[in-house]
Parts: structure tokens; C-alpha cells; sequence
């Protein structure tokens, strides 16, 4: 009487039951489940036809669109795997991820057909390139083929543990990994996610995260599975951040703490009237509880911070709101918003460990690797068995995360193990000088990062952007934070710049950062 464990079986559900309720706004296009899901099989068909068998792969590079959103049903309900491609990468990036992970057929948005078109020539294993929006010479027509195809197509058996998705990572230090995510992962991240963080039948979510980013948090099949309506937004403008809650009665977002940042700092004239009441879900990076406790505070909004990487489907911990959080005033209730929390109940077990394997104690000041087990984490790297050994093959997976555990059991990351400063032997946390700088009226966004020094090995260097209209010194902020943390924490030297550099995900460079920092030192 056991059927696989797969999102899709949450789609089943919410035909059946829901069929007559909006599922997906998009600019003007509006489409019922039932009318969703009819385009999803029609796609489907016309896969089929064109060869698209199990297990083959196919690979999206589009925005959040609602063809980009039919591609998470109509793909793996043929048994076949999707490769949604991080749009914002190189044309030789997308060559590379579509030779390395097989794909057969490629789907693209107007935005990037010329990119893919310049490195066509480089992609010998694809019979077919779709173009989901406009048309082009040597492209099919998706919405051509949608209308031309029937509804039926031959399903076949799909095993939890049969690949779902391969999503690639970023890449900004060494080509993009191919993170092989199972039904039965993702299903699991869907029911610890409305377990907890429930969506009301009905209740619209707003998209402002990348689908293509770790499957959007595996909300493009999260949503649905709650009967939730999904809002697309094609990209993160404050102004239309705000519209669109309005206008559309949105109660909900995913979004990395850049986004939350733009949106905090954003002029009143860009904001209009907030609507009090939406619940945002961040990760990516560790929040500054000085967003958190702006977005509260002022906005009216419900900040939760959870944790996990594109390797394990992705949620492993939240912050889970305990009784006593209720009673702290609003700055200490946001500094404990922002640490990344307890394991979910479905995500597995996680460990804190020294360098020899041991947990580390539950004092908040001993750092140690954040390492996971359990039904999220994925089944490896796609092609890369070595990289998969060294990620998980003592039974446990790596997060490379360097964090402590506080008493209560509330994990709080501190930094990338490689990115922590040890300076005169004492290790310095860039999140946590990056969070008191956010304290700081006139700071807009700050990064940390290690620059190298003759006495102390290494030291902290600010990179500032300043909000608009507001100024400051370097010697003001360095003395902001030398009241505020150890001196040996405050950073040695400030540039200031427009804006910090950026993966597609809101993650910082900081590669490129240190590489600005040493030069300025010479």
C-alpha cells in the first residue's frame, strides 16, 4: 500500500480539490489550477513527441514566469529530470551546465535566446531549443506547441528516490556542481516547510525569489501543494515589491537578505502605503537583525529566518518561534530571529563538530562545522563522485558553515569556514561586525572580509554602501564598532562603494571583494 513520496502527488491533490481556484498570476495571464495543470500535461505531450523519454534531462533558463513554473510539473511527470539554469550566468556557463548534465532539450526566455544562441554551436547533445517567449529562427514555439498538443501523454512509474531535479551551484570560485535532488527530497523539504511554516488555502505567495534557486526553496511545489496562489514576478524591483503586495493580497515571500535589505531602505515614495501582516521567509545568508527588527518594527511584517543549502533540498533548520522569544524586547527578539534555529521535523539530524568530529559544546562561543544527515540531503553531485565523497562520504554532509550552538539548542552561524578572519589567533565572525555596522544609521549594506597583515595575520575590512542622502567616515564607523565589540574586532580600514557585487541568489562575492580590498592596501 506504499506510494513514492513526491511533490507531485501534491499536485494530484490540489487538481483534484481545488481545480476551480487561481493558481498562477502573471503580469495579466491569470490560470485556475485546472488550467495550469492542462497546460502542464499539453507540455508534457509535446516533450514526448519530441522524444523526451525517463530520465532525460531538461534544462530552463527563464525568470519566474509561469512557463518557468510549468516546467517543475510538466518535466518530472514524464519520469524526466529538470535543470533550471541560473539565468544571470555567463553564455559559456550555460553551455557547460547543459553538456555537463546530458540535457537533450533546452527552454529559454526571450531575454537570453540571443545568449544561448551565441554557444548553440557548443551544445552537440541537444536535438531541440524552445524559446518560451517570442519567436526566433531555429527555435519551437512553446506556446505553439501547447496549443497543438493534447492533454495526453504516457506516465510512467516514478520511484521516490529517481532524480527530480539537478540544480547547479553558483560557481564563483570553480565550475558549477550538479546537485542531484530526489521526489523523495523534495517532498519531505514541502511537508517540513507547511509543518513549519503553514499557507492557508487560497493565500498568495509572492514570488521574489529565482525559481531556478534551489527550486525556488521548493515553493514551486510547496504552494501549490497548500492551494496557494503563486504571483510571479520576473525580476526584484522594490517598487513593484510593494505594488504587487498590494494590488495582488499577498501574504507571503522567500527572499535572501539583500532583497530584504532594498526593501527596508527603500524611500517612502518607492514603499507607499506598507501593508501590515506579510510573513517573509529569509536564508541565503544570515540576516542582520537590524532588518529583521526594521521589517517588524516598522513594516508591520513576521520575519523567519531558516537555513540549508541547494544540496539539501534546501531546508534543514528554522528558527522556530519559542513562547519566551515573545517577552524580549524588540532588539533582543531580533537577534535571536536571525540565528538559523532547530532542525526541522522532517529535514534529519544536525551536528555542530570540532575538527576531530566531536560536537562542539552548547556554550554560543565554541565555532564549529554545521554537518546534517537525513531525508533532504541530496543524492550527490551529478557526474562528480569525488566531489560527492568529499562533500558526504563519512555518512554525513559538510556544510562548510562554521557555527556555535547557544543553550537552548538554536544553532547561529558565524560564518563560512573559510571566509572566518584569525586575526593574532583570535577568530573574528564577519556576520557578527557586519551586524553592528547595519546599526548604524547611515549603513545601507556592509561585508566583512579578511585582508592579510604583516603583524596580525589577518585583518577586518569594511566594504559600506551608504543609504541614500546619509554620510560617514571611515574613522566614525570603525569607532561605531570598536564601542560596540572587541576592539581586535572593528575593522581596520572602510571603503565605500555604490553597491556590493552579487551572485544571482543575493549571495556576496566576496572573492572579488578581498581582491579590491589588497589592492587598495598596495
Amino acid at each position: 500500500m506504499q506510494t513514492p513520496l513526491s511533490p507531485l502527488d501534491f499536485a494530484r491533490r490540489t487538481r483534484r480539490l481545488h481545480g476551480a481556484r487561481e493558481a498562477v498570476v502573471d503580469g495579466s495571464l491569470r490560470l485556475t489550477y485546472e488550467q495550469f495543470f492542462d497546460r502542464c500535461d499539453r507540455w508534457s505531450a509535446a516533450l514526448q513527441g519530441l522524444g523526451v523519454r525517463q530520465g532525460d534531462r531538461v534544462a530552463t533558463i527563464a525568470p519566474n514566469t509561469h512557463a518557468q513554473l510549468e516546467s517543475f510539473y510538466a518535466v518530472p511527470q514524464l519520469g524526466a529530470v529538470l535543470v533550471p539554469v541560473n539565468y544571470r550566468l555567463t553564455p559559456d556557463d550555460f553551455a557547460y551546465i547543459v553538456n555537463h548534465s546530458g540535457s537533450t532539450v533546452v527552454c529559454v526566455h526571450s531575454d537570453y535566446l540571443a545568449d544561448v544562441d551565441a554557444v548553440r554551436d557548443q551544445m552537440p547533445g541537444v536535438r531541440h531549443f524552445v524559446a518560451f517567449e517570442g519567436t526566433r529562427d531555429g527555435w519551437l514555439d512553446y506556446e505553439a506547441a501547447i496549443a497543438a498538443a493534447e492533454a495526453r501523454f504516457s506516465r510512467p512509474e516514478i520511484g521516490e528516490l529517481d532524480l527530480l531535479t539537478i540544480n547547479y551551484t553558483s560557481g564563483t570560485t570553480a565550475r558549477p556542481k550538479g546537485v542531484m535532488i530526489t521526489h523523495r527530497n523534495a517532498a519531505m523539504n514541502t511537508i517540513g516547510t507547511l509543518l513549519h511554516l503553514p499557507i492557508a488555502v487560497g493565500e498568495r505567495y509572492l514570488w521574489t525569489l529565482p525559481m531556478f534557486h534551489a527550486n525556488g526553496w521548493t515553493y514551486t511545489w510547496t504552494v501549490t501543494a497548500a492551494a496557494g496562489t503563486h504571483v510571479c514576478l520576473r525580476r526584484v524591483d522594490p517598487a513593484t515589491v510593494f505594488r504587487l503586495i498590494r494590488d495582488e493580497h499577498v501574504a507571503l515571500m522567500c527572499a535572501a537578505p539583500t532583497v530584504l535589505i532594498s526593501l527596508a531602505n527603500a524611500p517612502a515614495e518607492t514603499r507607499g502605503d506598507v501593508v501590515p501582516g506579510v510573513r517573509v521567509i529569509t536564508a541565503g545568508a544570515p540576516p542582520a537583525a537590524a532588518t529583521i527588527e526594521r521589517l517588524e518594527g516598522e513594516f508591520g511584517w513576521e520575519v523567519t529566518h531558516v537555513y540549508g543549502l541547494t544540496e539539501t533540498a534546501p531546508f534543514i533548520t528554522v528558527c522556530a518561534p519559542l513562547p519566551e522569544h515573545a517577552d524580549l524586547p524588540p532588539a533582543e527578539r531580533a537577534v535571536v530571529k536571525a540565528r538559523q534555529g532547530v532542525e526541522l521535523l522532517t529535514s534529519g539530524e544536525l551536528r555542530v563538530v570540532d575538527a576531530e568530529g566531536n560536537e562542539v559544546p552548547a556554550d554560543g562561543q565554541t565555532l564549529g562545522e554545521i554537518t546534517v544527515r537525513g531525508n533532504v540531503v541530496m543524492e550527490g553531485y551529478y557526474n562528480d563522485p569525488e566531489a560527492t565523497k568529499r562533500a558526504m562520504g563519512d555518512g554525513w554532509f559538510h556544510s562548510g558553515d562554521a557555527a556555535v550552538v547557544h543553550p537552548d539548542g538554536y544553532a547561529e552561524i558565524r560564518d563560512r569556514i573559510k571566509d572566518v578572519i584569525i586575526s593574532g589567533g583570535e577568530n573574528i565572525s564577519s556576520v557578527e561586525v557586519e551586524g553592528t555596522l547595519l546599526r548604524h544609521p547611515a549603513v545601507a549594506e556592509v561585508e566583512i572580509v579578511g585582508v592579510p597583515s604583516e603583524r596580525w595575520g589577518e585583518t577586518p575590512h569594511a566594504f559600506v554602501v551608504l543609504r541614500p542622502g546619509e554620510s560617514a567616515t571611515e574613522p566614525e564607523l570603525i569607532a561605531f564598532v570598536r564601542d560596540r565589540l572587541a576592539h581586535f574586532k572593528a575593522p581596520r580600514a572602510v571603503t565605500f562603494v555604490d553597491e556590493l557585487p552579487k551572485t544571482a541568489t543575493g549571495k556576496i562575492q566576496k572573492y572579488v571583494l578581498r581582491g579590491g580590498a589588497n589592492l587598495s592596501r598596495q
